[in-house]
């Protein structure tokens, strides 16, 4: 296990690494406008009949279109990604399983065309230096967090593949707050099997909840930045297994880096601090490292494989790694609903610790329902 840990371990970092090397060259397809140099004129020639040359789009009644046009000034739409704006535009709205009304570019404008096109469409968010780009929303890890704000709810379950048979539930609701806050909540929900092997306990553990803000994000550089802070509550019955029956207060910040070819870095540090009892205070230092591939010609689903390297010291005691190699998958066409896989696996006090297999499922209530947007 451990070996197949380093080994995927190696192959993402080669995997980036190559990735980096390779020149970005966009394929070219149809031909440009004649005569259309900025984003701006492109949209006018293009695209302003139905979205309408402020970008609020035409009303329904005028196009008679089922649904309403997305209006480019709402400002939350500036955390949709450039790829799937880019794929939406060069392929049509079907791609995305959104209106078929909206028709493909893909013959008539270059890349670089629509590439002008989108960042054009960004310009009428009239706060946009507010809104952090969706470009810097790099795929989620198991444990390191990302600085990016999100509208999202995730489901975690963990697995002990010896020892003791135990498993482990995490519930998380996020909700963004405005720009750049972000709400969270922590729900743990356990099962683990008793002595005699026959019946489980079960139950809700440490509910926990926290609060931060993204105070950096900046596309040119490709670098966002964040922190908060999370308080734990006593909840779950330690008798039970359920929790640990402190109250626990963890300040924390993240870190994120795009790097070439749709390749990022992440890191996610704190510190858990209790504030009652005799519990020992703990530091953490998490990071991930990825690149993401997408089928059909980088219009279709979107892999991102992935390995976190995870560092953890109690006060007074020794250092605890962690390597867990994984793999993100969109299931979705929006790309609003995705799927993980992974195996967290112990590098140090391997005889008390045990690997993990770990799964989480993802759903990003803000683009649309759970169902919706899957043909």
């Amino acid at each position: 296990m451990m070996r197949l840990a380093v080994s995927l371990y190696i192959c993402v970092l080669v995997s980036v690494s190559l990735r980096a090397q390779q020149p970005v060259a966009p394929p070219q397809s149809g031909n440009a406008l004649p005569g259309v140099r900025t984003g701006a004129q492109i949209f006018e020639a293009a695209c302003a009949t139905c979205h309408a040359r402020d970008g609020r789009g035409t009303p329904q009644p005028a196009t008679g279109f089922d649904v309403p046009i997305r209006d480019f000034t709402d400002c939350t739409a500036s955390a949709e990604p450039s790829p799937d704006w880019f794929a939406v535009v060069h392929e049509g709205g079907p791609v995305r399983a959104l209106d078929r009304h909206m028709p493909a570019f893909g013959e008539a404008l270059t890349a670089d065309d629509i590439e002008k096109v989108v960042d054009h469409l960004r310009t009428f968010c009239a706060e946009r230096e507010a809104w952090p780009i969706g470009d810097l929303n790099f795929p989620r890890a198991f444990f390191t967090e990302k600085a990016f704000p999100e509208n999202e709810t995730v489901l975690t379950t963990s697995v002990s593949t010896k020892g003791d048979k135990a498993i482990g539930n995490e519930l998380v609701y996020e909700h963004r707050l405005g720009a750049r806050n972000q709400l969270e909540v922590i729900v743990p929900i356990d099962f683990q099997q008793q002595a005699n092997g026959q019946s489980w306990l079960k139950g809700i553990g440490d509910l926990a909840f926290a609060l931060r803000r993204t105070f950096l994000a900046s596309a040119s550089s490709g670098t966002v930045a964040a922190a908060g802070a999370e308080m734990i509550l006593p909840t779950g019955n330690v008798d039970r297994g359920l929790g640990n029956g402190h109250t626990v207060i963890e300040p924390f910040a993240m870190w994120g880096q795009a790097l070439p070819r749709d390749s990022y870095f992440q890191m996610h540090g704190g510190i858990e601090i209790p504030i009652d009892g005799d519990a020992t205070k703990e530091a953490y230092l998490r990071t991930a490292i990825g690149t993401t591939f997408a089928q059909d010609r980088g219009f279709g689903r979107a892999w991102s494989p992935q390995v976190e390297v995870l560092w953890a010291r109690p006060f007074g005691e020794q250092s605890e790694w962690d390597v867990v190699p994984q793999l993100q998958v969109s299931l979705s066409k929006l790309q609003h609903v995705l799927l993980a896989g992974g195996v967290r696996v112990p590098l140090t006090q391997r005889e008390e610790r045990h690997p993990q297999v770990l799964v989480y499922f993802l759903w990003d209530w803000f683009d649309g329902g759970l169902f919706s947007f899957w043909k």
